[in-house]
């Protein structure tokens, strides 16, 4: 497995979403958009709570692609790996399932919680990173999205 590091792990809590690819008996492409994404002891988890198309997916094949983008900082990650998914009473699920009612509330259902084993990681760059002359820094790219987006950031 490929750790997730200190700033993978930024990412996903500045993104909030993220989108996770499975693929359907057809073989077509199912992505399903998961706001649950975290990142604990060095691996990814998310919470299954109206996701099971994605669960499907995942018992029949555990393959798995998640991206994560910054919108504002026009920067992520792409997680490719092997999804486990994990049962009620499982120690890894209780810790992931408490996080999420904890964050969104007691109402939350977690029907299963899954935990990936990355093999890949790769970066994923706007183009805004990569084509822009001169080279534009991280803050002034923010600020350009910030403005495109309609966005104040809090506290400025």
């Amino acid at each position: 497995m490929i750790e997730i590091n200190a700033d993978m792990e930024a990412i996903i809590k500045q993104a909030i979403l993220s989108f996770v690819a499975t693929v359907n008996e057809d073989g077509t492409p199912n992505l399903s958009p998961k706001a649950s994404l975290t990142v604990r002891n060095g691996a990814l988890y998310f919470a299954d709570i109206a996701s099971p198309t994605t669960i499907r997916n995942l018992r029949r094949n555990p393959a798995v692609e998640i991206n994560v983008i910054d919108i504002f900082q026009r920067r992520g990650y792409r997680f490719k790996g092997y999804a486990s998914i994990l049962p009620p009473g499982d120690d890894e699920y209780s810790m992931i399932a408490d996080w999420v009612r904890a964050t969104n509330g007691l109402e939350y259902p977690v029907d299963h919680v899954v935990r990936i084993e990355t093999t890949a990681i790769t970066p994923l760059l706007s183009p805004a990173h990569v084509f822009a002359e001169p080279a534009r820094s991280q803050d002034e790219i923010r600020k350009t999205y910030y403005r495109k987006y309609g966005v104040k950031p809090i506290g400025k």
